[in-house]
């Protein structure tokens, strides 16, 4: 009989247990209980820097030899597209190639409407994140925060060319030199981490910008 007892009294105990899980899911999993769930979703940090991440620098290039994640990456005054074929021209065409206008410029008048940075990387299986932060910098190249501005790029698996626009502020470019943060991220991790950051590039805001035809043509 008393064995009888113990073993309805540690029925009842798993019965309510489990009634417990059922009325009150909010209430903490067991340990090791693969079903828990964080109590505190994460969040973008403001900040990603201890100190100033040093990077490769994207200026200055060597024809044929690839730049970090990139097969070639130019500034540039604007972009025009191509596209590839396979044989005979437009018998069969795949996806649409970028090719930079003026490569090489990075001198640019406070009329300018956007700066761009045309690129091609490696095909990727899984989507990538290309994206690029811009801050203006004083006379001994210290950076002066805030960002003057952002741009970001997603890149479907398989794709090789794209751009980034950086594009003039509401109250128009402030004369001086710039410095722009490249950082490339795998889809759904936060875009301009210090972790994701490949390169850096520079230009410049003056009066007296490139003269046409005088661009560097690599």
């Amino acid at each position: 009989m008393n064995r009888c007892l113990v073993l309805l009294r540690e029925i009842g105990r798993v019965v309510m247990f489990g009634v417990l899980l059922a009325v009150a899911p909010g209430l903490p999993a067991p340990v090791g209980d693969t079903l828990a769930r964080e109590l505190m979703a994460p969040k973008e940090q403001a900040i990603t820097e201890f100190e100033q991440t040093m990077t490769p620098s994207f200026d200055d290039q060597k024809r044929g030899v690839p730049q970090s994640f990139f097969v070639w990456i130019k500034m540039a005054k604007g972009y025009e597209v191509e596209w590839d074929s396979f044989g005979r021209k437009g018998w069969y065409t795949q996806d649409p190639r970028i090719k930079p206008i003026e490569p090489g410029t990075t001198v640019f008048s406070p009329e300018t409407e956007a700066v761009y940075i045309v690129f091609e990387i490696t095909a990727q299986e899984d989507p990538l994140q290309l994206s690029a932060q811009w801050y203006l910098t004083d006379e001994t190249s210290n950076i002066l925060e805030p960002a003057v501005g952002r741009d970001a790029l997603a890149a479907p698996a398989h794709e090789r060319y794209g751009f980034l626009e950086l594009k003039k502020p509401a109250d128009g470019w402030k004369k001086g030199a710039y410095l722009v943060k490249v950082y490339v991220t795998p889809e759904g991790q936060q875009p301009f981490h210090a972790a994701n950051q490949v390169g850096t590039m520079r230009f410049k805001i003056t009066d007296q910008p490139s003269a046409p035809g005088t661009s560097e043509q690599k």
